[in-house]
Order: structure tokens, then C-alpha cells, then sequence
């Protein structure tokens, strides 16, 4: 085997989108691929204490956490790779569509097809970065990505992973298994 050395090289790592509202009332919006669900209702971000989102949690108190889909991949990688304390109208050049969450102070994107409407609950300022707790309060999905019983179908997501590796991005949502069902022979041995 080859050695690394110490290196953040877990794979998947998923694409989320970070919503806030700036001071000015603008939408500010994140990819962070540091973070997702730490529990029932909660979830953890890991991000930079310098970026803009971060001065718009601590002010706000709220945000939106939305699934990027291929759909909106370029716009998606450029809202991660754009820094709003340099660019002020980053949000409004990549031509996506926003409206305010009616239950938390952060913007809604309506081309991304899963947003979870969040309250911070919690800042840890880390020597590694600022982690940021945040409760779920809602979630708000598109109608095309619901099955024929009303559940969140995957597969009609079309979301991407991040490839630490080699800055990469790969399609994901091909069901493979069943989830406590596909090993469950190995728990009669």
C-alpha cells in the first residue's frame, strides 16, 4: 500500500449548499463538502471562520442547507470557489432564483431540489475552523424528486459527491442495496 501521510481522503464527500442572507438582504450561497447530519435533527458545518457565510450565520442565526444537482453543477462549483468577501454580486451572476424561507431568516434556491431550513444552535470556534451546529427545522423538496408514495427518491436527486483525491466531481444516486436488509444474512451466522 502507498502512504499519504495525513490527508482528508474519505470518499464520498457530499455537496452542500450553504444559504444566507447578506447585510444588505442579498442571498449569499456556499458549497461546503465538510459537514452534513450529526444527528436526528441536526446538522454540523465545517467551514473557514473568514468567509462571508460565517459573518452571516453569526449575524443571522439561520440558514438553508440545499442538495447541488448535475443540474446546476457549474454554478454550484462557482458558488464554492467565488468568495463573496471579494465578489459582492456572486450570487446574482449565476442567473439561480431565490425567495425567502418562510420559518428561518435565509434563502431559499428554487433550482436545487432538497433545502433544509435550519437554525444555528451552536458555534465552535476550533484552531482547525469554525464548526457550526445547526437544528433542522423543516424540509422543503421539489415535487419531481418524490416517488409514487411521496418519499425523497435518490435517484431522481442527480446530486454529486466531492473527490478530495483528485478535485472531482461523481454523479451519485444508482440504488445498490437496501439498507439493514442487504447484510442482514451475515447477522444469522
Amino acid at each position: 500500500m502507498k502512504s499519504f501521510g495525513a490527508k482528508p481522503y474519505l470518499f464520498p464527500m457530499p455537496t452542500y449548499m450553504i444559504g444566507t442572507y447578506n447585510e444588505d438582504g442579498t442571498p449569499d450561497l456556499m458549497m461546503m463538502a465538510w459537514g452534513g447530519i450529526c444527528a436526528e435533527d441536526m446538522v454540523a458545518l465545517n467551514i473557514d471562520g473568514e468567509h462571508k457565510t460565517a459573518a452571516n450565520l453569526r449575524r443571522s442565526g439561520a440558514f438553508t442547507l440545499a442538495i447541488p444537482s448535475e443540474e446546476t453543477l457549474a454554478e454550484s462549483d462557482y458558488l464554492g470557489t467565488a468568495s463573496a468577501n471579494k465578489v459582492k454580486d456572486k450570487f446574482a451572476r449565476t442567473g439561480l432564483h431565490a425567495h425567502k424561507s418562510e420559518r428561518v431568516e435565509a434563502p431559499v434556491i428554487e433550482e436545487y431540489p432538497v433545502t433544509l431550513e435550519c437554525t444555528v444552535e451552536k458555534f465552535e470556534d476550533e484552531p482547525y475552523g469554525l464548526r457550526v451546529l445547526g437544528k433542522i427545522v423543516n424540509v422543503l423538496t421539489a415535487e419531481e424528486v418524490l416517488d409514487e408514495k411521496g418519499r425523497i427518491d435518490a435517484g431522481k436527486l442527480h446530486a454529486f459527491s466531492f473527490d478530495q483525491m483528485r478535485n472531482g466531481y461523481y454523479a451519485t444516486g444508482e440504488k445498490v442495496g437496501t439498507a439493514w436488509k442487504s447484510g442482514a444474512h451475515l447477522l444469522k451466522k
